[in-house]
């Protein structure tokens, strides 16, 4: 599966404690978000502040795209929430996480 992320700036949902970002899977629009408090545990944001989980998640972008494109791919669904959970049980070395399914790479 084809996915691609937006390079515009991910959007604070503050009824959701959470930064949303689109993503296009093949022709399925997907609508990602990734939780303030896995920008905290996982991601270096000092606080909820809209500007602290914004500046870690751009610093981490690549990452959390993986991640996302990895849930994209493993659910095929519309709509994608990264948990700190999520991080916390496919950690690795080189992105934060590592996923039990097998993945396609992406452009």
């Amino acid at each position: 599966m084809n996915i691609i992320f937006s390079d515009r700036s991910p959007h604070y949902d503050a009824s959701r404690l959470a930064l949303t970002f689109p993503a296009t899977a093949g022709d399925m629009h997907v609508e990602c978000a990734i939780t303030a408090e896995a920008l905290e545990d996982h991601f270096g944001a000092a606080s909820l502040r809209e500007a602290d989980l914004c500046g870690a998640f751009l610093a981490h972008r690549a990452a959390i795209e993986r991640a996302a494109a990895r849930m994209i791919e493993a659910t095929q669904s519309e709509a994608i929430t990264l948990h700190s959970g999520y991080f916390r049980m496919y950690r690795d070395s080189d992105d934060g996480v590592k996923s039990p399914f097998a993945v396609r790479p992406h452009a």
